[in-house]
């Protein structure tokens, strides 16, 4: 189960904490200092795609000199993302003749099957909403 605390916060910018205490700032693309909720989305597909790879190559006794991935989709209308891709920058441990033979097939493994956040995005997981209760809701005074 994954949860996510999402508020305004006294400034009139937005917050996400999880149960843990880490947070990031959220505010539109414009703002400065902050991910935006689509950069968010983008960092989330390339985070999980990373923390998996990573040790499924070391766990073959390829550590991986250095990884990392941009993520890039954009707008085709206001509210729809068109493809989103993901490129790799790796470099390679010295003198391992299997390396890229054996990342290129984690990559390939985690990118149709492995990555949570990738999956949800390709399945067009459902998103549900859930309101407060009438008397919740009611103004404050």
């Amino acid at each position: 189960m994954a949860t996510v605390k999402v508020e305004r916060t006294d400034d009139g910018g937005f917050v996400a904490r999880n149960d843990r205490g880490a947070e990031v700032a959220i505010g539109g693309s414009d703002d400065d200092g902050v991910f935006s909720p689509v950069e968010l989305l983008l960092a989330a597909l390339g985070g999980c795609e990373l923390v998996t790879v990573e040790p499924l190559t070391a766990q073959r006794g390829h550590r991986l000199a250095s990884l990392a991935a941009t993520v890039h989709a954009e707008k085709i209308e206001p509210t729809r993302l068109g493809t989103v891709s993901i490129s790799y920058e790796v470099e390679l441990p010295a003198g391992d003749d299997q390396a890229a033979e054996v990342f290129t097939s984690v990559v390939h493994r985690v990118h149709d099957r492995y990555c949570t956040v990738g999956r949800a995005l390709k399945e067009q997981t459902p998103v549900e909403l859930v309101l407060p209760a009438q008397d919740a809701a009611t103004p404050q005074g």
